[in-house]
């Protein structure tokens, strides 16, 4: 079976994208910084793909930490190998967000570290049993705040927007691998609710109504690009 590392996977994106890949068989690999969390996560991950004989292997921690990163691609490789890296986990860097004037440079020195410093780290760590995958994949959870101005959003927007980068480099130097970079949009999720606070998050998708968008590209394996989950989910 296909083995993929998640991170962030105890909530969210990370959880619902677990559950999805769980359903099809994969084996996988789930980080999280909240033990508790990830331990129930990782159990209902495990129930959904109980009849395809999934294993889960959870392994809380923090994906800035160098040690913890390669536990991370070592339990992979113990499941018998690697073929999708999801770069999920991040931090906004202040919560409630703030404009740049007010923005704690600790914070987003703390934001910079987790969403960008993590993934280069995590698949300088994966590249090798990537490489050896018969169709080897890194998914990094982008923004339209990577790209778009939104008043508060921009320290989180510009780690997003060099995320961006880093993929698009990164597809350059490894033609032999697929490299998406996914903006999901806004989601009903703990993080846009800590983000905006006074925010109506009633109207927004929740996070398993946006997961098939990423099993799309797994599916069609496009070529390795920036795309919208809005506009995957609308290809037919």
């Amino acid at each position: 079976m296909p083995v993929a590392i998640i991170t962030g996977a105890s909530k969210g994106l990370g959880r619902a994208l677990a559950e999805a890949l769980a359903a099809r068989g994969w084996d996988l690999v789930l980080d999280a910084r909240g033990a508790d969390g990830l331990e129930e996560a990782a159990a209902a991950v495990t129930g959904l793909g109980a009849r395809h004989g999934t294993r889960v292997v959870a392994l809380p921690g923090d994906v800035t930490d160098s040690g913890h990163r390669v536990v991370l691609v070592a339990a992979a490789q113990g499941l018998g190998g690697l073929d999708l890296v999801v770069n999920n986990a991040g931090i906004l860097g202040t919560e409630p967000l703030v404009p740049l004037g007010g923005q704690p440079l600790d914070g987003f020195r703390a934001a910079l570290e987790t969403n960008l410093v993590a993934p280069l780290g995590l698949l300088q760590e994966a590249l090798p049993l990537l490489r050896k995958a018969p169709a080897g994949a890194v998914v990094n959870v982008s923004s339209d705040a990577a790209v778009e101005a939104y008043r508060t959003w921009g320290a989180y927007g510009a780690t997003k927007a060099a995320l961006d980068q880093l993929s698009a480099v990164l597809a350059v130097e490894e033609p032999g691998l697929r490299v998406w970079w996914v903006d999901p949009g806004g989601m009903r999720t703990d993080m846009l609710a800590a983000a905006e606070p006074d925010e109506d998050l009633s109207g927004a998708p929740a996070p398993e109504e946006i997961a098939p968008a990423f099993l799309r590209l797994l599916d069609r394996r496009p070529a390795s690009g920036r795309y919208t989950a809005a506009a995957l989910l609308e290809a037919r």
